[in-house]
């Protein structure tokens, strides 16, 4: 089978294999420019930039296993100090004493040298060199320029060239390197680890394979088209496996996620979803759940009240009937809690602690069965915050009221809707709940344990009669954040709430079709 080759990681694999299969990066950018000018015609990088794009191409190729890179080897450089890029521009010492002795006649006193800036060490480099002798006018010492002064001298042909390349290889710049690096700042080393690409056997059979009788172009132009080009080049094929830059497109949070996964399973079960008031009675909260008015629950150390406005209207229609359930149980059967009720109690204004207190009100409006209803929404608890407790968190309800309906049917729903979740083993242990009888938790089989995630029962008469409605109510409700925290792994309930850009990129937004087993 043919690999999907970029035009660049086949100029690289073709110029490694005429460089003997081994070569730098450097060298190979050079072989790579070669190449691109005899088959595609120019290339329009240079410098380092070629060298970074050979290397990101080998890059490439060493994902595909044609090429390998060797352990770096470290090799020594030269390249100009402070002092010789001075030196490159005004030329040496040495070099502007033999000038100012040129304008001069061919010689001129000790002193009047002294106006050259750097005269000291121009004046001992040009000794040793040979290219000045002292001698003597009478009382006067003279500098004398010799006839045999070279044009260029070696060291001044290696600052040049270094101006050129930046940097040599130490060997490369001859026995002069040793010279300067004697004077001060002149040259530098510099100690360089290069790596070698070496071509694979699987990249030498991919030489073979490569076509070079026709043009190959990675694009299909206007211009391809309009002319009937396109027939005689071969368009480049792509590999849509290759690695490219990650880009952090936008997508909704790992907990819209969950709630829409959930949303979507209770709609297609034949539900309704209804929503309800983040501020709420006590009446609501509390009271129309059979919650007495001395619950440890109803403290401020558990639910959030209002400070302004604390309190607000009760339903008239029903207050008669729930002050009556509470004293005495009124006509469900029940004795009450046998105590006075107040209304002033109800009607405090708090944020709703469960979403029951939305299906209760839903619950006093609808009354006549069918009904199938659920919510997802935000509920409030005066929690200490840690690893499996928040503050403000979500809740999700649903209710089924139908005649006749049971507990066994109350097991079906549940297994059907948390089967839609991707959980398909569900088993049932009884509990207890203030408002609920029969009641019972629904545990989930997960990673060899059980799971509880959530609770359910049957409407008591004490709740559902105030209200008018006599037919059986199936309920349950779980925590949002306790499900996610197991659709993605999550240690930590938190984790949802810091914005932890790292861990928000990095989740799948399938991850919740995964595990509902729909992808």
């Amino acid at each position: 089978m043919r690999l999907a080759l970029h035009w660049l990681e086949k100029a690289v694999l073709a110029s490694l294999d005429r460089l003997g299969g081994r070569a730098s990066y450097e060298e190979l950018a050079d072989a790579v420019a070669e190449e691109v000018k005899r088959s595609r015609g120019s290339w329009h990088l240079d410098g380092h930039a070629r060298v970074s794009a050979v290397a990101k191409a080998c890059g490439w190729l060493i994902d595909k296993k044609l090429v390998e890179v060797e352990q770096p080897a470290s090799k020594k450089y030269v390249a100009l100090d402070v002092e010789g890029e001075e030196y490159v521009a005004e030329g040496l010492p040495e070099r502007r004493l033999v000038e100012f002795l040129r304008r001069a006649g061919g010689e001129a006193q000790v002193d009047e040298l002294k106006a050259l800036d750097k005269h000291d060490i121009g004046l001992m480099w040009a000794r040793r060199r040979g290219w000045v002798e002292f001698v003597k006018d009478g009382q006067t010492t003279k500098v004398r320029l010799r006839p045999d002064v070279p044009e260029k001298s070696e060291a001044e042909g290696l600052l040049e060239r270094l101006k050129t390349a930046g940097e040599l290889e130490v060997g490369e710049a001859g026995e002069v390197v040793d010279e300067l690096l004697r004077r001060q700042r002149v040259v530098k080393l510099v100690e360089k680890a290069v790596k070698h690409v070496v071509l694979t056997e699987a990249g030498r059979q991919a030489v073979s394979q490569l076509a070079e009788a026709v043009q190959e172009v990675t694009r299909l132009t206007p211009e391809l088209l309009r002319t009937g080009g396109w027939r005689e080049v071969v368009l480049s094929r792509y590999d849509v496996a290759a690695p490219t830059p990650p880009v952090f497109a936008a997508k909704r949070h790992p907990l819209n996620e969950v709630i829409r996964m959930v949303k979507q399973a209770y709609v297609e079960m034949g539900f309704e979803e209804i929503e309800g008031p983040v501020v709420e009675l006590a009446f609501w909260n509390f009271d129309a759940l059979f919650q007495p008015q001395d619950h440890p629950a109803r403290e401020m150390q558990d639910t959030f009240y209002l400070l302004e406005p604390d309190a607000g209207e009760l339903p008239a229609e029903y207050v008669e009937e729930v002050k009556a359930v509470h004293e005495d149980g009124g006509d469900t059967g029940s004795k009450g809690w046998g105590y006075r009720w107040s209304e002033k109690e109800a009607r405090k204004l708090l944020l709703r602690t469960h979403t029951t207190a939305t299906t209760i009100r839903h619950l006093a409006a609808a009354k006549k069965p069918p009904i199938k209803v659920f919510c997802v929404d935000r509920i409030f608890r005066n929690e200490k915050v840690d690893w499996k407790h928040l503050a403000e968190f979500h809740q999700i309800e649903g209710i089924v009221v139908e005649k006749g309906a049971n507990l066994r049917m109350l097991m079906g729903v549940l297994k059907d809707f948390y089967s839609r979740l991707g959980l398909k083993e569900v088993r049932f242990r009884p509990s207890y709940f203030p408002y609920t009888e029969p009641s019972m938790e629904v545990e989930v089989r997960l990673g060899g344990r059980w799971l509880e995630l959530g609770g359910s029962g049957i409407f008591r008469p004490e709740t559902t009669y105030p209200f008018g409605v006599h037919d059986p109510v199936l309920a349950w409700g779980l925590g949002l954040e306790r499900l996610a925290m197991v659709i993605y792994g999550v240690e930590d309930i938190r984790a949802f709430h810091l914005n932890d850009l790292r861990w928000l990129r990095g989740v799948s937004p399938l991850q919740t079709l995964q595990s509902a087993g729909r992808v």
